[in-house]
């Protein structure tokens, strides 16, 4: 399997590299299980933060890093949009997403209790790696409509076209590659 090697937070890894199309691979970041690069991540995001009330990312692959973020930021909460609703969530909010790492339109819930706290705070979005941005996207949709203010927008890696935004904060740029392994953009 090809891999592309890269330093993230001071922390070098090989990311393997996977097919998305014929003419696209990306290469695969997943902080599941990395205690040691999610604790690294997070700090360095954190130096870089804007001021906010809440966290909030959306399930599954921003768990580990928005909660460390909470954590060493001495947060007491921090929110998350599921992929489906739990029997303990009440009036419940969502939003449709598209991202480039899940198949078909998905649609993110945010529990009503956490929604009535966001109304009138300061949100903070974060996510493991930002591509197309729809992820983000919805993530803002739900801020919005539950009366949330964006305090800004965090990934460990921007991957694509993200890598122009200036809207985003991130630490590194996650190169796209063709079949060869090699960088296309």
């Amino acid at each position: 399997m090809l891999t592309h090697p890269m330093t993230i937070a001071g922390l070098k890894r090989e990311l393997p590299l996977c097919r998305v199309n014929d003419n696209l691979y990306i290469g695969a970041f997943v902080i599941f299980g990395d205690c040691e690069l999610t604790v690294a991540c997070a700090e360095e995001l954190l130096k870089i933060a804007p001021a906010y009330d809440y966290i909030l990312t959306a399930e599954s692959k921003g768990i580990p890093l928005a909660y460390e973020m909470a954590r060493q930021h001495g947060d007491k909460k921090w929110m998350l949009a599921r992929k489906g609703v739990k029997l303990y969530m009440k009036d419940v909010v969502s939003v449709e997403v598209q991202s480039i790492t899940t198949a078909g339109v998905q649609k993110l819930y945010i529990d009503g209790e956490d929604a009535a706290l966001m109304k009138g705070k300061r949100i903070l979005i974060v996510d493991d790696v930002i591509s197309t941005g729809e992820s983000l996207r919805a993530l803002e949709t739900l801020v919005r409509t539950v009366g949330g203010e964006i305090a800004g927008q965090m990934a460990i890696l921007a991957e694509g076209d993200a890598q122009q935004r200036d809207d985003i904060l991130y630490l590194e740029k996650l190169p796209i590659f063709n079949a060869e392994g090699d960088i296309i953009g």
